[in-house]
């Protein structure tokens, strides 16, 4: 059976925490798209970690973690975490490497420097990762697969070939040093040396376990609303946050989808810049970030603070349709309990037009909150395994968003923790 956990927002809605805890009862979990731009936190017996490529199910010695076709692989990135988690005496995982991934090169990530200091204040707010500037070339044609690394007399021509192409931006548009082919291929040599006991076809391999009956997650990062067709383009990532794509980014048939666990905050958080009409400033937002996961609301790639705002009702509708949610795991309902009240954002104002349905782009930077006002629990709600013992005013919060977004919350996370996880029955689930 496949299962997808994805984010129903701008990210950092927890979904590391809840692929973690998934995996406990699954055999393979797959990362199918994006790069090391977005972080995962993950709280579990070995400790805190913040994984940026590694799919969240690797801390379970019976699962194999796989890197998809979709995903944008930095090769010394992933060495490093593997070595980092191994360190802190995690044991050494079972990884697969699918041969049609596409390598991040080192000027990918130049040139997404180069390209974020050239728009100045008008940058996109990029994690300088070099994701942009990979998914380019990879619809360019110009990317290079893991299969290429073993095709030494193609892999010469095509080095040569790329950087002239990439040195007439090098020179010209960022004036910056030039690229050095022997350089570069010495580089995909060393590559070829670290990637090649991983290299798998790894749409055979998840085939064959689907046959087998084996239970396979697929791992999204980020959220809808930073996908590039339904997100808040053009502050968005650059490949598609959606469970749909799951099937392409793993290779596998659309139809083995069973089952769409997406991912809400209780509270929303964003990294990077875009529309977020729920944001919140000032005293009130650093309070809240203070406050939210474990140890903060800061990015766990960049660091940077996270944006904060109340929770967005019609931002999570659009976000859960989007991924075709069967379930909803809401998170970090535990850091609330601090407030008298709890405002909910149930609608959008636009132009003295009150919406439920989320906007396109430049409506949507207009839009001012509707908020409504809901009462607080006042009390530490960790620790609570079973839904009725939560304090009416939590299950009434938890009742009234589940009534707006029209999906059922089936997964209430109380805590960092792998146990800290209520599950329910919700009326919604059919």
């Amino acid at each position: 059976m496949v299962k997808a956990v994805v984010g129903a927002n701008w990210g950092d809605e927890g979904k590391g925490k809840i692929t973690d805890m998934m995996a406990e009862k699954a055999d393979i979990i797959v990362r199918f798209q994006g790069g090391a731009n977005a972080g995962h936190t993950i709280v579990n017996c070995y400790g805190k970690f913040a994984l940026h490529t590694l799919p969240s199910g690797v801390f379970y010695s019976h699962t194999t973690s796989v890197i998809g076709n979709g995903v944008a692989l930095n090769i010394p990135v992933l060495f490093k975490e593997i070595q980092s988690i191994v360190d802190r005496n995690v044991p050494m995982p079972k990884i697969l490497v699918s041969d049609r991934a596409q390598i991040v090169m080192p000027y990918h990530i130049l040139l997404d420097q180069y390209e974020e200091e050239r728009l100045g204040g008008k940058s996109f707010g990029s994690t300088k990762t070099g994701i942009a500037p990979f998914y380019s070339d990879k619809y360019a044609k110009i990317g290079f697969q893991v299969s290429e690394l073993f095709d030494e007399e193609t892999l010469e021509e095509k080095v040569k070939r790329v950087c002239e192409i990439k040195n007439v931006l090098m020179k010209h548009l960022y004036n910056k040093p030039e690229l050095d082919p022997g350089e570069l291929l010495d580089t995909l040599h060393d590559y070829k040396t670290m990637i090649e006991p991983y290299v798998c076809d790894v749409s055979s391999f998840l085939d064959q376990a689907i046959k087998d009956g084996k239970t396979i997650l697929l791992e999204g990062q980020l959220g809808t609303l930073k996908d590039p067709d339904h997100g808040i383009y053009p502050m968005v990532t650059s490949s598609s946050t959606l469970a749909a794509y799951g099937a392409i980014g793993a290779g596998i048939p659309p139809y083995e989808i069973k089952e769409v666990i997406t991912v809400c905050k209780a509270y929303s958080s964003a990294v990077g810049a875009g529309a977020f009409v729920s944001e919140i400033f000032g005293d009130e937002a650093e309070e809240l970030r203070r406050r939210g996961g474990d140890g903060g609301e800061y990015g766990a790639t960049t660091g940077r603070p996270r944006r904060m705002g109340w929770f967005d009702c019609v931002a999570s509708k659009y976000g859960c349709r989007l991924q075709g949610t069967t379930d909803v795991a809401f998170t970090v309902l535990d850091v609330l309990g601090y407030l008298d009240e709890i405002p909910v954002c149930v609608g959008y104002e636009i132009d003295g037009e009150v919406t439920t349905e989320f906007p396109v782009t430049w409506k949507l930077e207009k839009a001012t909150p509707v908020l409504k006002k809901l009462p607080g629990w006042k009390c530490d709600i960790r620790g609570i395994k079973n839904y009725e013992e939560l304090p009416e005013n939590c299950r009434k919060y938890i009742e009234f968003i589940e009534g707006q977004i029209g999906y059922p919350i089936t997964m209430v996370s109380n805590g960092p923790g792998r146990q800290d996880i209520i599950y329910r029955e919700s009326s919604l689930k059919k």
